[in-house]
C-alpha cells in the first residue's frame, strides 16, 4: 500500500502525530496515537469486508490512519478535532498521492465521525462503527471515571 507508507512518512502527518501523542502523555483515558488508528483501520477494513461493503483497502486504512489528526488542534485550540482534521487530512491525502474522489470521500467519513447519521452503509458509517469498537473498556483501568455511557462502552470483543 504505497499510498499509505506515504501517509505515514509524511511530515505534517508525523508532526501532527507526535503533538498528539505530547499532548497526551499523562492522560488515563483512551488515546489517540498510531496504535489506535491501527486498530481502528484494521476493525474497519474487517467491517468492509464482512458487510461487503467494497470499499479499497487504501481508501480504508488511509481514513482511519487521519480521523484523529486534528486533535493536536483541538488540544491546543479547542476546535472540533473532526472538524479541523479534514483540512489537515484532505493535504496529506493529496501528498499522499489520493484522488480528489477518495480525498472527499474521507475528508466526508472524517468530518461525521462523532456521530452515526443514518442507518447507509458508507464511510461515515464504518469508521464510527471501528472507532467505538476499538475501545477495550473490559479491560479499562479506569473504566468507573470515564465519560462515555453506559450502553457505548464495550465489554466484549466483537471484532
Amino acid at each position: 500500500m504505497v499510498k499509505i507508507d506515504n501517509i505515514l512518512k509524511n511530515f505534517t502527518y508525523q508532526s501532527y502525530m507526535k503533538d498528539i501523542e505530547d499532548s497526551e502523555v499523562s492522560r488515563r483515558f483512551c488515546l489517540h496515537g498510531i496504535n489506535h488508528s491501527l486498530d481502528v483501520a484494521r476493525i474497519s477494513y474487517i467491517i468492509n469486508l464482512e458487510e461487503g461493503l467494497g470499499y479499497e483497502k487504501d481508501l480504508v486504512y488511509a481514513m482511519a490512519l487521519l480521523h484523529d489528526i486534528g486533535r493536536s488542534v483541538e488540544y491546543k485550540e479547542g476546535i472540533p478535532h473532526h472538524e479541523v482534521g479534514v483540512g489537515i487530512a484532505r493535504q496529506i491525502l493529496e501528498e499522499a498521492g489520493f484522488c480528489q474522489e477518495d480525498v472527499a470521500l474521507i475528508a466526508d467519513a472524517i468530518a461525521h465521525h462523532k456521530q452515526l447519521n443514518g442507518a447507509k452503509k458508507d464511510l461515515r458509517y464504518i469508521l464510527f462503527k471501528a472507532d467505538k469498537l476499538s475501545r477495550n473498556c473490559f479491560d479499562c483501568k479506569v473504566y468507573d471515571e470515564c465519560y462515555w455511557k453506559e450502553d457505548l462502552k464495550n465489554k466484549t470483543i466483537t471484532y
